[in-house]
């Protein structure tokens, strides 16, 4: 059974930059979509960015488009997310999440995802 577990989280300026990693266990994930979602206090978890299988196609929410980017590494069996021009509206536990069956047009849906991390914290503030 897989595991993901991410890192990199904690205190950002606004304006700053974080690189969150998640890292998979116990199971390969190299014939998997992998993606990243928010969810902020109060709110429904958010879609952030998504990457296909062999790491050519991603997707992007809309309000992190242009700010963020998502990578993977087969050989370390890893995403990333790299969150560059942070806002405090960025605020939120981020979550790195497996998706091996459904299509990709449902991607941005969470419902879409089989495995789930914990979810560093990330919060954006001076």
């Amino acid at each position: 059974q897989v595991q993901l577990v991410e890192s990199g989280g904690g205190l950002v300026q606004p304006g700053g930059a974080l690189n969150l990693t998640c890292v998979a266990s116990g199971r390969t994930v190299s014939e998997g979509k992998m993606g990243w979602f928010r969810q902020a206090p109060g709110k429904e978890r958010e879609f952030v960015a998504v990457i296909s299988v062999r790491g050519a196609l991603t997707l992007y929410g809309d309000s992190v488009k242009g700010r963020f980017t998502i990578s993977r590494d087969f050989a370390k069996d890893a995403v990333y997310l790299q969150m560059d021009s942070l806002r405090p509206e960025d605020t939120a536990v981020y979550y790195c999440a497996l998706a091996l069956i459904d299509p990709w047009s449902l991607l941005h849906l969470a419902s879409s995802f089989d495995v789930w991390g914990d979810g560093p914290q990330v919060p954006v503030s001076s």
